[in-house]
C-alpha cells in the first residue's frame, strides 16, 4: 500500500500544475494590479516637453475626471495607440494629459509635431514620477477622478474597443 503512495504522488503534483498552468492561460496579461487604485494620485510637478507651454503636475488632475497617459517617441506600441488618442481628444469626451517618459526632449516633440497632439498637458518626465505611478513600461494609461483618486489603469496600447468597453463607461460613471 505504501509503495502505491509513491507513483501516485508525481501524478497528482503533475496535476496541480497543470491546473495552476490552466488557470494561468485566461488571466489577461493586461491586467495588472496596481496598489494605487483608489489611491490618490502621487504629488508630482512635471516640466513642459520642449517646445510646449507649462508642465504637468498633480493639481492639473483635480476637479474633473482625466486621462493619463505614459508615452515615448522611442515606443512601438506607443505610436499604434497615438491615433485612438487624436480620436478620442477631438471628441472633447475627456482631457487627456501625457507624461513623457524616460524619452530625449527633441525627439518627443519632434514625434508630437509629426502624429498630433491629443494632450491637454504633456510633463517631461526623467523616470521618477512613472515609477511613484507604478508605470511598468509603456504605454501605460490611467483613469484619475475629480478627487485626484486614480480609479483604473490600463497596460499596453489603447484600442477602439478599450475605449468604448472599458474607459468611456468608466469615465461617465465617474462624471456622475
Amino acid at each position: 500500500m505504501s509503495r502505491r503512495w509513491i507513483f501516485l504522488l508525481p501524478a497528482a503534483v503533475f496535476a496541480l500544475m497543470a491546473g495552476g498552468f490552466y488557470v494561468g492561460l485566461g488571466l489577461d496579461s493586461n491586467v495588472l494590479p496596481s496598489p494605487l487604485i483608489d489611491q490618490p494620485a502621487p504629488n508630482f510637478a512635471l516640466p513642459p516637453l520642449a517646445g510646449h507651454e507649462g508642465g504637468l503636475s498633480s493639481t492639473d488632475l483635480k476637479g474633473h475626471v482625466s486621462l493619463v497617459n505614459t508615452f515615448a517617441s522611442w515606443c512601438v506600441p506607443c505610436r499604434e495607440e497615438h491615433p485612438v488618442l487624436n480620436a478620442l481628444a477631438k471628441t472633447k469626451r475627456v482631457p487627456i494629459y501625457g507624461i513623457d517618459y524616460k524619452d530625449k526632449q527633441e525627439a518627443a516633440a519632434a514625434w508630437i509635431a509629426a502624429l498630433g497632439n491629443p494632450y491637454t498637458r504633456i510633463g517631461a518626465d526623467d523616470g521618477r514620477v512613472g515609477i511613484e505611478w507604478g508605470v511598468y513600461g509603456v504605454p501605460e494609461t490611467f483613469i484619475v477622478d475629480r478627487a485626484g483618486r486614480i480609479r483604473y489603469k490600463h497596460v499596453g496600447p489603447l484600442t477602439e474597443a478599450d475605449l468604448q468597453k472599458t474607459i468611456l463607461p468608466l469615465v461617465a460613471r465617474l462624471e456622475q
